[in-house]
């Protein structure tokens, strides 16, 4: 995986966005020699949202089938989100 300097990145920016969407490529963004964040085409990051919605899944399924697990009535849920 290639990494990048902020600085040069705004220099390339177009280029880097191309080789990512197009060439498949990802991108380490780095920032005084710190990695801070990664450019990825969208199907990359829509695979990994799936991941992590499948790992969630599975995660509600198991505590769902958990006799000892007690549910949480809906009134208490909205309360706590402020509805």
């Amino acid at each position: 995986m290639q990494q990048i300097a902020t600085r040069k990145l705004r220099q390339r920016m177009s280029d880097a966005m191309n080789r990512v969407a197009y060439g498949g490529e990802r991108m380490i963004i780095e920032r005084r020699g710190k990695k801070i964040a990664a450019l990825v085409s969208v199907e990359d990051l829509e695979l990994l949202e799936a991941i992590q919605d499948r790992i969630d899944l599975e995660e509600a399924r198991r505590l769902l089938a958990d006799p000892r697990q007690k549910p949480i009535p809906w009134s208490k849920v909205k309360r706590q989100l402020g509805f």
